[in-house]
């Protein structure tokens, strides 16, 4: 039998429109990966429907969808607006999103940051319990790898060839090298393993190179991901992908930057989620270690980098906005 999130994927992004304000290209972008997200999501008789549930629970929670509009924005970047095949990007996209929302559904358990409240409502461990929180991560980790290597449905040698190459990326980005290596370092740091290891001093004793390194795995690697993964997807030549993975590199950081200050002085209601604690639990942020005024120029620096990346490049699109609502973003 073949499931509904084995069907091809269908809604390729909407086609770019210089004359949309940026913000009406997102909202239409959102829209165009929340159809293919529910098409490519497993449903029942395939699954369970409670796994289906709880992972729509998350995915569905109304995230800003960054790393799959940053996906849809490279490839249009690197075609000049006009990409012929939507459809071998859009799963790609997609299955980053999956990772991602996983890695927020691990994130808030008991055993790591102990969170309540995500994006305006109850996380996962509180509606469904933790020993489901931990299988809808899993099963969104499993299922990204899955979209990864089964869409687009071709037999095309060259696009065969890409989607290997998205999915070591994304693989490296997702994993020991990655997301899971930076939250290691995380949890070390702010003294939260008990494998009988002592206890570093702590954020105060974590400089500013061993903080960027650990947000380049925790945060910006499946940022670059993204990126690299909509360069790679749309046909690419090397020059162009390096050039996106170089500006993603310093989105991240900028990103993380500004993520550290508004858990300083963001509002609650606009951020969804609590604010304030990472501080108190002795995590260690930008704002913690260089000040909020410092931060801030640190994040825009990282945003300077981010354009210059492009320009060298010759590329444009919506890359150049997205960066601009990375460092102004409220929530």
């Amino acid at each position: 039998m073949t499931s509904p999130s084995d069907r091809p994927a269908p809604a390729t992004a909407t086609p770019p429109d210089s004359g949309l304000p940026f913000h009406e290209y997102v909202r239409r972008q959102r829209a165009a990966v929340d159809a293919a997200l529910e098409r490519l999501l497993p449903s029942p008789p395939a699954c369970p429907p409670l796994i289906a549930e709880a992972v729509r629970y998350s995915v569905f929670a109304g995230g800003k969808r960054l790393r799959p509009v940053l996906a849809l924005a490279a490839a249009d970047a690197v075609t000049g607006g006009s990409l012929a095949d939507g459809e071998a990007v859009m799963p790609a996209a997609c299955a980053i999103e999956m990772i991602h929302t996983y890695s927020l559904i691990h994130d808030d358990l008991p055993a790591m940051d102990d969170d309540t409240q995500r994006r305006g409502r109850p996380t996962s461990h509180v509606v469904y319990g933790e020993g489901m929180a931990v299988l809808a991560g899993d099963a969104l980790l499993t299922e990204a790898f899955r979209v990864l290597a089964r869409h687009p449905r071709t037999s095309a040698p060259d696009v065969a060839a890409r989607k290997l190459r998205v999915l070591a990326r994304v693989a490296e980005a997702a994993g020991a090298a990655g997301m899971v290596g930076g939250q290691v370092v995380d949890l070390e740091a702010s003294g939260q393993l008990t494998s009988g290891r002592p206890r570093p001093a702590g954020a105060a004793a974590m400089n500013a190179a061993a903080l960027d390194a650990m947000h380049a795995r925790k945060t910006g690697a499946l940022i670059r991901a993204a990126a690299v993964a909509g360069a790679v997807m749309a046909g690419a030549p090397d020059a162009a992908v390096a050039a996106v993975d170089a500006y993603a590199g310093h989105l991240g950081l900028a990103f993380q930057i500004v993520d550290d200050i508004l858990d300083v002085e963001g509002d609650p209601a606009t951020l969804g989620k609590t604010t304030g604690k990472d501080a108190a639990a002795g995590k260690p942020t930008y704002p913690g270690l260089h000040g909020l005024g410092a931060s801030r120029r640190l994040a825009a620096e990282a945003i300077g980098r981010a354009r210059a990346s492009l320009a060298a490049a010759g590329l444009g699109g919506r890359l150049d906005e997205i960066a601009d609502w990375v460092l102004h973003r409220s929530h």
